[in-house]
């Protein structure tokens, strides 16, 4: 059992969905887009709110949290867009990817599923105060440009680190929805 979970009293969490074997899914357009969508799907119909995010080749970090402060609700919302992406990434991998992609994503799959696509864990991380939030948005942010993939964390095209450094002037399309403490 995951020992990270969702509780009653936080509205505020950090999360993290990695994909099956580490699989570099995330290498165009196309796949960083299925994201995208579903997080702006999620704002505009499933009262999730996308306070920062990076996407990374091999998984994706997020701060999230529901418009009205339902932790329970937040958490049926990312297990549906786990579910969707999770469909929709497979399906993108089967077209675009090479073959043995597939056949992880079979092989990682339970019985109860053809294939799957995330790691089972979520990671969510209740944030507490505007110290934890600040040290998991820099964590985030800085992602890219630690793996050596940028020089500036804001150079990421997938990631709202250019949001924050620009205070809104540049986004790549996923809604931001600021914090009070941001």
């Amino acid at each position: 059992m995951e020992r990270y979970r969702f509780y009653n009293d936080c509205a505020v969490y950090f999360v993290t969905f990695s994909i099956v074997d580490w699989l570099p899914f995330f290498v165009s357009e196309a796949a960083f887009q299925i994201v995208v969508d579903s997080f702006n799907f999620c704002h505009d119909t499933k009262s999730m709110r996308v306070n920062s995010y990076v996407i990374m080749p091999t998984h994706l970090h997020a701060i999230c949290f529901d418009c009205e402060w339902r932790s329970e609700r937040l958490e049926e919302t990312l297990t549906d867009f786990r579910k969707f992406t999770g469909r929709r990434l497979a399906d993108y991998c089967k077209d675009h990817l090479p073959d043995c992609f597939t056949q992880v994503l079979k092989a990682a799959a339970p019985e109860d599923r053809e294939r799957r696509v995330w790691q089972p864990t979520r990671h969510p991380v209740a944030l507490t105060s505007e110290c934890m939030w600040r040290q998991k948005l820099d964590y985030m942010h800085d992602n890219p440009r630690r793996k050596g993939l940028v020089r500036r964390a804001s150079d990421w095209r997938y990631s709202s680190a250019a949001f924050y450094e620009t205070d809104g002037e540049i986004s790549d399309g996923v809604k931001i929805s600021r914090l009070a403490w941001d």
